[in-house]
């Protein structure tokens, strides 16, 4: 397959820093399959790109089956995947540890972690069997990966988590030639990341207004880290709004 065809697949595809992705990457010549809950947004972003480029998969990642006829569509209708950007993700309400429900944990934990496994499970057995052989997983992490929020332990949890499927994907795919690497978004502009504008909690207690960036830059991100031939793989980049609280001490 020529590099102008190349298949990529993003999921939580229908809104903010997915969508963000799909656009950019369908710039760079990709094919992209869109994967989300709700087909209405998935086809609003599906509609940018001429006919045959995009192909939408409405699906919850938490969901197994919903996972296989994902991957299974999308190895029917274009015979390979190249690029696998694990985007879809969750939060909890900002309360105190020991009032969050075991039900809310439990969401957030399927979503954020066991969503994104069952994507890097059904990627590597399409990658890993195709010809050309291999390809690249791209994991949303968070700069929560990093430090967390106040009373964000769940999403902090599972995105800490995240690091370690990076790297086991990294390590376990060298002998197939898929690379994984993993993007860490800090304050993009989106419906989660648009509220830092209006003022959040901070680490001394004060609520502050936080610097939020587009989200066509991450977009633009991991674009260029689906770019990259085979060889060569960005580990870990941190995408952040430069003036945001997190390098330092705020």
């Amino acid at each position: 397959m020529s590099e102008q065809h190349k298949v990529a697949l993003v999921t939580g595809a229908g809104t903010g820093v997915g969508k963000a992705a799909v656009l950019s990457l369908l710039r760079d010549g990709f094919s992209v399959v869109l994967s989300g809950r709700r087909r209405e947004p998935l086809e609003e972003v599906a509609a940018a790109a001429e006919r045959g480029r995009t192909l939408v998969v409405p699906g919850d990642v938490t969901k197994p089956e919903d996972v296989a006829a994902l991957f299974g569509q999308t190895q029917q209708t274009y015979g390979r995947l190249d690029v696998l950007f694990n985007n879809a993700g969750r939060g909890a309400p900002a309360v105190p540890i020991e009032d969050l429900p075991l039900e809310t944990w439990r969401e957030v934990v399927d979503t954020n972690l066991t969503g994104m496994f069952l994507c890097i499970q059904h990627a590597f057995r399409i990658m890993k069997d195709q010809t050309p052989r291999g390809g690249r997983i791209i994991n949303n992490g968070s700069i929560s990966a990093h430090a967390p929020r106040p009373f964000s332990i769940a999403y902090t949890a599972t995105k800490h988590a995240v690091t370690g499927l990076t790297k086991s994907c990294s390590l376990d795919g060298r002998a197939y030639d898929i690379a994984c690497g993993q993007i860490d978004i800090g304050n993009a502009d989106t419906a989660m990341g648009g509220r830092m504008k209006a003022g959040v909690p901070q680490a001394n207690g004060q609520i502050a207004a936080e610097a939020v960036m587009d989200p066509a830059v991450v977009g633009d991100a991991v674009a260029h880290m689906a770019s990259l031939p085979l060889a060569a793989n960005v580990q870990f980049m941190t995408v952040m709004a430069t003036k945001m609280p997190f390098v330092g001490r705020g």
